[in-house]
């Protein structure tokens, strides 16, 4: 390599800059095309991560020596600007191991030099102090400011390392003399843009992934009331509406099996829904089970000829291990698909198929709550029926009216409780069995029992499940009102608000301690006989059916009577 007697500064000054623009450019494409921002600042990043950043910004670091200038057989180099974006960037790990292969580098290269020794050990030091900073630093390591500034005072203990021990130090002196200047002004510049360009890829796949979540969630909670009813062609239809509309695609379609349930878009005319999977893609997908990015039509192999559709996204449903169909999300010349669409098919997917697994445990909760039903019926109390038919029958000599009005009280209870193995059932149903019950109670004990019902216009008209609202009742009345002499009040009241009924049911009874409470509100084994069927049941039933959130409140005390109210969905 020829060797520059005395250069002019600012010749230097030029040469510099066209090997700065080169290393800026060729570091700017690797942050383009790589997902290099994931990679860093990251305190928990895996052994083979940072081995990575090493090597890539190792590499750079060598480059960085070359840039096609010997000054008295030394260098005039761009290693700083790679190193010192390298410790903030990758923390003291990366920075040291950057540091180390540059500074080796320059040690070893077949120039060597009387500076070799310095440069080398200066690259090493401005490294390893980078990410040191960076590893004290608690918020943005990534600041242009603090890279200049690391750099302009790494490569002045640079100069000053080159002149305390390169000998003879007259050349030390004249190579510092032409050298410094350019290297500082370009290191220090170089530094700060390279760690700005990184700052704003990860600002920009940040902001991304922020806009790719949104959409999803956005998506997601459009189709979720749809998707819980199962995997069908009108669900499909819906769903793939909500997606063509929010994604803007060229199409949308989902299948089931070898089935087309829905297609929306381009292509309706002969990806026609109820019909049989048309592209060769969508069969490879629902064989391997792995998602696939189509970018071409011969990719597609759609069978028909003149199709518009140029590429697609193919990602599979899955119902626990099972591959129930796709999601298809297709682009044409006009509306071409990208990398992004693929992340948001591939989320929507998982969220669809966590989405089916959960339809699974709501049929489940639906087939537990009616099992439940049946075991209430089964519980209904043999001493309420035995103690209703000996009341009646004391009517029937001395007020046959009052007994033939107390059968028909009876035969509604029981037809009732029947009945109730259907799913949901009015609330005025519910309400005519509460009032047969307490009809037969007051004819047994009187003015010891009395009872307020209020229900608000527009309540009536309420689903709510079977046998929730009468055993609250029988609870206050049993529990409550009767243990005192003097009986009391059993209240029900009802009334529409935010989408919800509310019910309370409330009594100036007995009340109840905080251990009974707890006893209703904790799932347990059930009551016995001697019990009833008591709100306990209720709760389970309000749990599995809608959730925690819409367990039974209730307040008591004992001697200040009981409330207990719930919420049921509309």
């Amino acid at each position: 390599m020829n060797t520059l007697i005395n250069p002019e500064v600012p010749e230097l000054f030029l040469n510099l800059s066209q090997r700065f623009g080169l290393l800026l450019a060729g570091g700017f494409a690797i942050m383009t095309v790589t997902s290099i921002d994931k990679l860093g600042p990251r305190r928990d990043r895996p052994l083979w991560a940072t081995l990575l950043l090493v090597a890539m910004f190792g590499v750079f670091g060598v480059l960085g020596t070359y840039t096609g200038n010997a000054v008295f057989k030394s260098f005039a180099n761009l290693r700083a600007m790679v190193v010192v974006t390298a410790g903030l960037f990758g923390g003291p790990g990366v920075g040291f191991g950057v540091g180390f292969i540059a500074g080796a580098h320059r040690y070893l290269i077949d120039i060597g030099g009387f500076s070799a020794l310095p440069c080398g050990l200066a690259t090493l030091i401005e490294g390893t102090a980078a990410g040191l900073v960076a590893a004290r630093l608690t918020g943005n390591r990534l600041d242009w400011r603090l890279a200049m500034g690391l750099c302009l005072a790494g490569e002045t203990l640079h100069m000053g390392l080159v002149l305390a021990f390169s000998q003879p130090l007259s050349e030390a002196v004249a190579l510092v003399r032409v050298i410094a200047l350019p290297m500082i002004v370009f290191n220090s510049l170089g530094a700060a843009l390279f760690v700005k360009a990184l700052d704003l890829q990860m600002r920009f796949r940040q902001a991304q992934n922020r806009d790719l979540a949104r959409q999803i969630l956005s998506i997601a909670n459009q189709t979720v009331a749809h998707l819980r009813a199962g995997l069908t062609a009108g669900t499909a239809r819906a769903t793939a509406d909500i997606i063509l509309r929010e994604a803007q695609v060229a199409a949308v379609a989902v299948t089931s099996g070898q089935t087309i349930l829905a297609h929306v878009g381009e292509g309706q005319d002969h990806h026609l829904s109820g019909g049989m999977v048309r592209t060769a893609a969508t069969r490879r997908v629902i064989e391997s089970g792995e998602p696939l990015f189509v970018r071409d039509r011969q990719g597609i192999d759609c069978s028909q000829r003149g199709c518009p559709l140029s590429e697609a996204i193919i990602v599979p449903l899955r119902k626990g291990s099972a591959i129930l169909g796709c999601l298809k999300i297709y682009g044409t010349g006009r509306r071409p698909l990208d990398e992004t669409l693929f992340g948001l098919a591939k989320g929507l997917a998982d969220l669809f198929s966590t989405q089916l697994e959960l339809e699974d445990i709501g049929i489940k909760n639906q087939l537990l709550a009616q099992a439940e039903i049946g075991r209430l019926q089964a519980q209904i109390n043999p001493h309420f029926l035995f103690n209703s038919l000996n009341t009646i029958a004391s009517f029937c000599r001395t007020a046959p009216a009052q007994a033939r009005e107390l059968l028909l009280d009876l035969s509604r209870y029981m037809r009732r409780n029947l009945d109730s193995s259907r799913g949901l059932i009015r609330l005025c149903d519910e309400v005519d069995q509460t009032r047969a019950y307490l009809a037969i109670e007051q004819a047994r004990f009187g003015e010891r029992i009395r009872a307020e019902i209020d229900l608000a216009p527009g309540a009536q008209d309420c689903l709510v499940p079977p046998l929730i609202i009468q055993p609250l009742v029988e609870n206050a009345v049993r529990h409550g009102i009767l243990c005192k002499e003097e009986g009391g009040v059993v209240r029900l009241r009802a009334r529409r608000e935010n989408g919800e009924l509310l019910v309370e049911v409330a009594d100036d009874g007995a009340g109840m301690d905080a251990a009974q409470v707890f006893a209703i509100q904790t799932r347990g084994g059930a009551e016995s006989l001697s019990e009833g069927v008591g709100a306990r049941n209720s709760n389970q039933r309000l749990v599995q059916l809608y959730g925690p959130a819409h367990a039974l409140r209730v307040e008591s005390a004992p001697g200040a009577g009981t409330s207990i109210s719930l919420r049921i969905p509309q």
